[in-house]
């Protein structure tokens, strides 16, 4: 029985991993459109998030025929509870990955200036999915509090972006759009780094049975 149970965490680990790859792979692809200007690329993110989506059940059907046939208890109960959490936030931020790459497709934006600190916003919310995702496969605590005090670094590029953007809509011949649109593709990276941190707490969670408050 418990080589059973073992053989289906050990399925659901690999699932988990091939969808935090794929959400990985949605987040930078979104991230390059935005920076390289690139509708066509964007336009590739849709398809993206269909295999998410799919992933996202596949995962939903494994936990719930562990809870339902294997009865965990314990650290394993924890496992699983924080995989099935840590699933809706790997699944949105496939969907706001999609989202900026909506935005993109409109073709308001026709450009990131270097002075705006979008870029770096968009290198340090990949790094935090990215991490969150190692940390959940290595199971490793440093990690995933690393991700959680990041969100502080992330917030600080929000809002100087937000800042910075403000200031161009006061000038006299600034695009209205291309303002509008930046500064919603700012606040979806803000709110994948926001699941990221979800993502890490969850793996907290799941290996000393503390739930931190994202």
């Amino acid at each position: 029985m418990r080589s059973r149970f073992d053989e289906q965490l050990e399925q659901l680990n690999r699932e988990m991993i091939t969808m935090g790859m794929l959400c990985e792979n949605a987040i930078e692809k979104a991230a390059q459109a935005l920076l390289e200007n690139d509708s066509e690329l964007a336009g590739r993110l849709p398809e993206l998030q269909t295999q998410v989506n799919h992933k996202e059940r596949e995962i939903e059907n494994i936990c719930l025929r562990l809870l339902l046939h294997q009865q965990p208890v314990a650290k394993d109960l924890r496992t699983v509870s924080a995989a099935l959490k840590m699933v809706t936030d790997i699944e949105r931020i496939g969907d706001q990955s999609t989202d900026i790459a909506e935005i993109i497709s409109m073709s308001h934006i026709h450009g990131v200036d270097e002075s705006l600190p979008i870029r770096e916003m968009a290198a340090a919310v990949i790094k935090m999915v990215t991490d969150s995702m190692d940390a959940f496969v290595k199971r490793d605590i440093k990690i995933a509090k690393t991700v959680v005090k990041y969100d502080d670094v992330l917030d600080g590029y929000f809002n100087d972006v937000k800042g910075a953007l403000i200031d161009r809509l006061k000038e006299a011949e600034s695009d209205g759009e291309e303002i509008l649109d930046l500064l919603m593709v700012a606040k979806y990276f803000e709110r994948i780094g926001d699941h990221a941190v979800n993502i890490a707490n969850w793996v907290l969670f799941s290996i000393t049975g503390i739930l931190m408050k994202g």
